[in-house]
């Protein structure tokens, strides 16, 4: 079927939704609607053979007229009260085809209207998941496509002799294979977090040797890059209850992406210390980059977001939404604050993201 005959079909199935009649709306049981439509009924029934009777119409031929006038008089009702289960029907079929867009409107408030009100959030959840599928299909494609197109041409390069087996080179296929595994290994974070396959080994972290060896990893998956990092501790002995291993991937992921991101001798500040409530630890990470738009903070947790602009960095668009994930794991939360250099919080964008974590961690 071609998309205007679709749409003359349409058309054709929603004149008569103006014959729509709904004086029963207002009643919020949908059985007493229909006791009020069999009243309803049997009454004008009545009423009509009474006036037949008094006009003096035969029996043989009043019988069918009353009859015929009562179920009109039914049918318009009940036609007011089933509506909303034929708009979901069309809209089911309308989902079934990929268009989300058919709207079930009901003014009812009986279990119709409240299956219809339900039947469109459904219809939002699915449009909004669906949605979301092809943007990762296509951008795990991307994602994909990029280190393995790197790292074909530089094979090829080799086995063709186009380019010799020198360190350089050998380098170049690292780097796109060390990317492609990061980014399965970014993949594979989110199929646990989606399906909720994650446990937590919580102890007491103490947070300066910690934060130094997150560094020093940190440091080494840089690349040499023209960066200085200052570790910030107070108190020095101060520690937190969290999985270690999790917190060093927020931590890890937040200070890959200050790395990919500052200038040349830039520096990266992490900090530590208590929060202002004493219930927790808040864990700062600031760099000198051209920060993230007031209007992308929030937005840059999500997958594939990258703070609103391009980055031809080499970044998965991953870190920020596993580092998410895994302190909410903790209870905590992950924010992009106010970046206190004035000329950049003139401008909206900041660069310094805060970590708080509670003193007791979360049970996922």
């Amino acid at each position: 079927m071609t998309p205007a005959a679709d749409g003359a079909g349409d058309a054709q199935r929603r004149v008569p939704d103006r014959l729509d009649v709904r004086p029963l709306d207002r009643f919020h049981s949908f059985k007493v609607k229909l006791g009020i439509l069999v009243g309803a009924s049997v009454s004008v029934a009545a009423l009509l053979t009474q006036v037949s009777i008094r006009a003096g119409i035969q029996p043989l031929l009043a019988l069918p007229l009353v009859v015929i006038a009562a179920l009109v008089f039914t049918q318009l009702l009940a036609r007011g009260m089933t509506s909303p289960l034929r708009e979901m029907t069309g809209a089911a079929r309308a989902m079934a085809r990929g268009d989300y867009s058919r709207a079930v409107s009901t003014t009812s408030r009986d279990e119709v209207g409240q299956l219809a009100s339900a039947f469109s959030t459904m219809a939002s959840e699915l449009e909004q998941t669906d949605r979301m599928r092809r943007d990762l299909v296509a951008n795990v494609s991307h994602e994909l496509r990029t280190p393995v197109t790197g790292l074909r041409a530089q094979l090829e390069n080799l086995v063709d002799g186009v380019t010799e087996p020198d360190p350089a080179a050998l380098e170049v296929a690292l780097t796109e294979t060390e990317r492609l595994s990061q980014l399965v290994d970014h993949l594979l974070d989110l199929s646990r977090l989606d399906a909720g396959v994650v446990e937590l080994d919580v102890e007491e972290v103490e947070l300066t040797p910690f934060l130094h060896e997150v560094v020093d990893a940190a440091s080494l998956a840089s690349g040499g890059r023209d960066v200085r990092w200052i570790i910030d501790v107070e108190p020095a002995d101060l520690a937190v209850p969290a999985d270690a291993a999790r917190l060093h991937q927020v931590i890890h992921n937040l200070l890959e992406n200050a790395a990919r991101h500052s200038p040349a001798g830039g520096r990266i500040h992490v900090s530590a210390a208590r929060t202002e409530q004493d219930d927790g630890v808040r864990i700062d990470v600031h760099d000198e980059g051209p920060g993230i738009a007031r209007e992308d903070r929030s937005r840059v947790f999500e997958r594939f977001q990258r703070g609103g602009y391009a980055d031809t960095s080499g970044g998965t668009g991953l870190g920020l939404a596993i580092a998410r994930w895994a302190v909410g794991l903790h209870g905590g939360s992950i924010e992009v604050l106010d970046d206190p250099r004035s000329e950049h919080a003139q401008e909206g964008r900041s660069s310094l993201i805060r970590v708080m974590l509670p003193d007791t961690a979360a049970t996922p």
